[in-house]
Formats: structure tokens, sequence, C-alpha cells
């Protein structure tokens, strides 16, 4: 029996999802385009809107502020640039960190070669924004600030309230994108009341389907659509929307959703007894104590990441590593180094991620698998 501890990476579908995509698909009536005028589409245009009903009620929000897209990382490309394109009196600086997700470097990247001033903050060892240097980064310029709400390698929590105190003191103009991909479904998100204008989603790691992603844009703000076609939602984003994928995030956030605090405590306790058990071997715990108990962050003395990896799949455990080798240089995670961790650290660090179905008795079967990996190699 196989133990998934890469849920950061992605998740597995719930049946519960699996049969209600099986039924959808197979069903008779209900495979049809909702831009369709006929019976078909009509019932898929009805499946469609009842789907938005549901995630705009589990989100708090109104449904017209919501967009299906195909990834979180499109809806975060669209919210960074969407935005910045589209305003060009609110501003040319975007503040944000280095330890951002690639689809939000790469934006900025792309923002800084069109003559955009991005600034990036430093971080602190655990990996949250300097709020002093915030405070001194925000001006009349200042249009976006972006940032992750929980960091994917690492499980940090960013200090959102903080940080909008200072933009609500500094520049109320300013508009706030918060990538959400790693905390739906495991921290409380309440889109009318977080203080936030534009947010991204993904549905497969809340054990929906790949090809799914969901973006928040606040009532009057507004952003520059990314794809373009045939006008649906809105203009905002084009291309054929698919009821089954969108049902599917429905009833995956509604199941997250739940017991919400109830796993977030269950979790905390599995993620606290795992850590001491493997500090208790020599391991050096790199996530911050307050993260998020869904992603650990580990690093291994003598082992590079990879040899763990591959050591841990041999006995059926898969985790992540947050470093790439190749034959020509060694890559360390940039997120672990704009931390401050050293090099020889990081290069050792493997990431375990959890979900809500992950067991005590999983966990200890990995330490113990670690245990023979460290006396296989006499460690």
């Amino acid at each position: 029996m196989s133990i998934y501890l890469d849920n950061s990476a992605t998740t597995k579908p719930l049946p519960e999802v699996a049969r209600l995509v099986y039924e959808t698909l197979s069903g008779e009536e209900t495979f049809g385009n909702p831009g369709s005028l006929h019976r078909l589409g009509v019932l898929a245009e009805k499946d469609l809107n009842e789907s938005l009903d549901k995630i705009s009620k589990l989100l708090s929000c109104k449904k017209d502020e919501l967009y299906f897209t195909s990834c979180g990382s499109e809806s975060v490309n669209t919210s960074i640039l969407g935005y910045m394109h589209q305003n060009p009196r609110a501003g040319k600086k975007v503040i944000s960190t280095k330890t951002e997700h690639k689809a939000s470097l790469e934006s900025l990247e792309k923002l800084a070669k069109e003559g955009y001033d991005i600034c990036y903050l430093p971080v602190d060892k655990d990996g949250k924004p300097d709020l002093d240097a915030l405070s001194d980064a925000i001006d009349e310029n200042t249009a976006l600030l972006t940032f992750t709400h929980v960091n994917n390698e690492t499980g940090s929590i960013l200090p959102l309230q903080e940080i909008i105190e200072i933009r609500n003191k500094k520049n109320r103009n300013t508009k706030i994108h918060l990538d959400c991909v790693q905390s739906l479904g495991k921290l409380p998100i309440s889109l009318s009341r977080m203080g936030i204008d534009m947010a991204s989603f993904s549905g497969h790691k809340i054990h929906a389907l790949k090809g799914f992603g969901l973006l928040y844009i606040k009532s009057g703000v507004r952003v520059a659509p990314l794809i373009l076609g045939g006008g649906q939602q809105r203009g905002m984003r084009s291309g054929t929307q698919s009821p089954y994928l969108a049902s599917a995030f429905a009833l995956a956030l509604e199941k997250a959703l739940e017991n919400i605090d109830g796993n977030l405590s269950r979790m905390t306790e599995l993620r606290d007894q795992f850590a001491s058990d493997l500090n208790a071997l020599g391991a050096e715990i790199l996530s911050p104590s307050d993260a998020l108990p869904y992603v650990l962050n580990v690093s291994f003395p003598s082992f590079q990441s990879e040899t763990m990896l591959h050591c841990l799949e041999e006995k059926e455990i898969f985790v992540s590593t947050v470093s790439a080798c190749s034959s020509k240089t060694k890559k360390v995670s940039y997120v672990l180094t704009e931390m401050g961790i050293r090099r020889e650290i990081a290069s050792n660090a493997v990431r375990f991620s959890f979900s809500r179905f992950n067991t005590k008795e999983e966990l200890d079967q990995t330490i113990t698998s670690i245990k023979e990996i460290y006396e296989r190699y006499k460690v």
C-alpha cells in the first residue's frame, strides 16, 4: 500500500468527484455546450450556474466576482498582468517577494521587461515579508501588492492583516492579489471580508480535477482579459466552459470546508509529532513553527534530496524535492535561499505535504522507513 505525501503538487480526486464526473460525461443530456441555445446547452448552463452559486456561497462573495479558468497559474497571470495592463494610471510599481510561485514571478518578470517597477521585499527566516520594508516601499505610484497566502514549499503563512493595515495607511488605492492555491480548503477564506481585491485558486489541490482554476475579482476592480475569443464569462475569460469541472470543484470545495477547523487541528497534531520524530533522527525542520501543518520542509544531513526521494519511493512513499539536480549544475530551492538557509542544507531538503486523509499510521510508517534508509546507508 503506497503512502502519498506530495499533496502540495496535486491531490487524488475524491471518489464522489470521480462518480460525479463519470455520471455527467456518460449521461445522455449532460454533455452539452453551455453556450448552445438548444435544450442540451440550456441544461449545461444550468449546471454551470448551480456550481457558481455554490462556490460563491462557500467563499462568501458575489457570483459575478468569480471566473472559471484552466488552472491556478492562469488565474495568477490574469490578476497580475491584467490589472496592471488595464490600469496604467494606478501606478507603475508592483510589490512582491522572490519566494512567490513561478506563476507570479514570471508575470512580474514580464512586467519588468515592459518597464514596470517591480519591488521585491526581503523575507525573514520564516519566509514572511519584511513589513518595515513594505511600509517604506508603498507610495503613490504603487498599483499592486501580490503575495502567496501559503507558501507551497514551506507552508509559511502570509501576515495578511498586517499587510492590509500597512496598505490602508500608506495608499488605500493599491490593490492586493493573493495566491490562495495552497490555502484553499485548509484555512478559512471569506473573500468579502478578507480585504483583498483579487485571488487565485486551483481545483486539483483540493481533491477536484486538473484543468480547473478559479479567479476572484472584487466588484469595481478592472482587469484586462488574458484569453480572448467568444466573450464567455462577461468577456473576462473566453473559451467554452466546462460544467463538469465546475461541479467537481464545487463538490470538492464543499467537502473540504465541512470540517476545516477539525482537520486543521488534527493535522497540526500529526505534523508536530512527525516533525519531532524526524528531529530525533537528526533531520532539520526548515518550515517555520507556525506554518500551515499541511506542509513540512525537512533537510536530511548527508542525503541529497533526490537520494532520499528515490529511497522513499522504493518503499512506495511519495514525497517531493525542493531542489533540482542536473549533470551540469546543482540548483537549490530559491525559496529556501531567500529565507537565508545555507546551500548545503537546502540541497538536502525534502517536502512532505499532507492531505486531510493522511493518517498517523502512514506517518509512523514513513519514520520507520527513514530509519531503515539510514541504517542501510549507515548514516
